[in-house]
């Protein structure tokens, strides 16, 4: 995959597949270390021990729909190629978390991409879901929750054409000021 928010596509999308209600994203850039963490925790179905062993084999699957699951393989070659790595933690009937993690500095390292326009994809279609995103660079933090963004729309749908083009701006923003001039493909 050519940027890291379609890993994040992906990811979130077998989230909702495992039928999860609750999805937080984090993206974390620690400058001591030079280190880009992705993870992605949901409150689905989870996978049992053996699944979490087999899940980064692109011959694994566990939809019905299809033979091969080639996302999370992939996210895992990405990490790897960019000296870092991808792990993945799940309980059966609680949810299951998974964490990419790669050096910034890498030449191998996808770019970020379209986070915003990830995040915006996914509330068209599914507006019941609760999405927060936190954004991190060492100290400093933003977080936007779906849940708080529903509470001020005081009964306004998250998919009018308004809201959404308001809430890929904002996030959009919260990239900017956080990784502008951390990660070299964000212009601040």
């Amino acid at each position: 995959m050519r940027d890291l928010s379609l890993h994040l596509m992906d990811v979130i999308q077998n989230s909702i597949v495992a039928l999860g209600t609750r999805i937080d994203v984090t993206i974390a850039a620690y400058s001591k270390s030079n280190e880009l963490k992705i993870s992605v925790a949901d409150n689905g179905k989870g996978m049992d021990e053996e699944m979490v062993k087999k899940v980064t084999d692109p011959f694994i699957t566990t939809r019905d729909t299809r033979k091969v699951g080639l996302g999370i393989s992939l996210f895992k070659a990405s990490a790897e190629m960019s000296e870092g790595h991808l792990g993945i933690t799940s309980k059966k009937g609680v949810g299951t978390t998974i964490e990419a993690v790669f050096k910034i500095n890498n030449i191998d390292r996808p770019p970020l991409g379209d986070v915003a326009g990830t995040f915006t994809g996914v509330l068209v279609s599914n507006e019941n879901l609760h999405l927060t995103l936190t954004l991190s660079y060492d100290d400093e933090k933003y977080v936007f929750d779906t849940e708080e963004v529903k509470k001020v729309l005081n009964g306004v749908s998250i998919n009018e054409y308004e809201v959404l083009n308001w809430i890929k701006g904002y996030i959009n923003e919260g990239i900017n000021v956080t990784f502008g001039g951390v990660l070299n493909e964000i212009n601040s």
